[in-house]
């Protein structure tokens, strides 16, 4: 049996939420309707960023890309599953499984980023105002979000590499809605000493330092504020970083969800609903986030809904 190389796996079975049909049936138009409130909240927000020449500055490019993240993120794994559940047919193929874990891994890492560069960019906004402009200038940012993506697509590469080198047996069950990049590997029979050790720097990489940075930056942000002698200069500047604080602390609170019910018992629902909430909620409330405290969002979403309107 050991001998079975792991491309002979043609499939594998996605155990995923309960199996009564009533419940799933709610199920599917519970993640249906989250799935479509995320990809409409998503593409609202990059489709006002584009056609608003006033949103055309650092922080709602990056807001941009966070939200096609975002809408990744989602999409990597909740189509199949509301598939799954409507077809009551839990099989995934094994290439279907390395695609799931390929994109929710390098969205996932993607999210992580921008949000490290946002806090970067909200930083320099607060504690250096004067240069703001000067340090980051389009190209800069374009940089900076190239580096994201190319360092999020080549870790998920290499994880899924390291996936590649793993064998498992006919229709392995996985405990789980969608092929995690963190489970998976554990229902392989075959040594997975490398994967291990990939797992820990990458945890570390993509983990420890883009919060590190995050949390550098706040510390440099309010420390700037409290300097501020007006009640209203504070009041303002804080709010400028305000929709993307609110989004790091959904985005690592429900990450941190996670990894502690994993730890605790990593079949239990109470994993699958910590998924949930890191896979689902967190991008389908990101949109709402930055609509609701952003005036200048408003704004252009208002007039993205008269340009419309007007056109029909």
């Amino acid at each position: 049996m050991e001998s079975e190389n792991q491309t002979n796996v043609l499939e594998f079975l996605l155990l995923g939420f309960s199996a009564k049909s009533d419940i799933q049936f709610i199920l599917f138009s519970l993640f249906l309707s989250m799935y479509l409130v995320t990809f409409t909240g998503n593409l609202l927000i990059v489709g006002a960023i584009v056609s608003d020449s006033s949103l055309h500055m650092p922080m709602y490019f990056f807001l941009s890309n966070l939200s096609i993240a975002d809408f990744g993120f989602s999409s990597a794994t909740i189509p199949k599953m509301l598939v799954n559940i409507q077809t009551q047919n839990k099989v995934i193929t094994y290439a279907g499984c390395l695609s799931q874990m390929f994109f929710s891994f390098a969205f996932g890492c993607l999210d992580s980023l921008i949000l490290t560069t946002m806090a970067y960019d909200r930083f320099v906004a607060i504690c250096h105002p004067l240069y703001y402009n000067i340090i980051m200038t389009p190209r800069l940012c374009g940089l900076l979000v190239l580096g994201c993506w190319c360092i999020s697509v080549i870790l998920s590469l290499l994880e899924t590499l390291t996936i590649l080198r793993l064998s498992f047996h006919t229709h392995t069950q996985i405990p789980h809605y969608f092929c995690d990049p963190s489970e998976v590997p554990k229902l392989a029979f075959s040594d997975k000493l490398i994967n291990n050790i990939f797992a820990y720097v990458v945890g570390t990489v993509m983990g420890v330092f883009p919060l590190t940075g995050i949390l550098f930056s706040y510390s440099q942000i309010v420390s700037s504020i409290l300097k501020i002698s007006s009640a209203g200069g504070k009041y303002k500047a804080f709010s400028t970083c305000g929709s993307h604080l609110s989004v790091v602390s959904l985005f690592y609170g429900t990450a941190l969800m996670v990894y502690l019910s994993s730890a605790a018992s990593p079949s239990s629902k109470t994993n699958l609903v910590a998924s949930v909430m890191y896979m689902m909620v967190s991008p389908m409330l990101n949109p709402f986030i930055y609509s609701l405290r952003n005036r200048d969002m408003k704004r252009a979403l208002w007039r993205l809904f008269s340009q419309a309107t007007a056109s029909e």
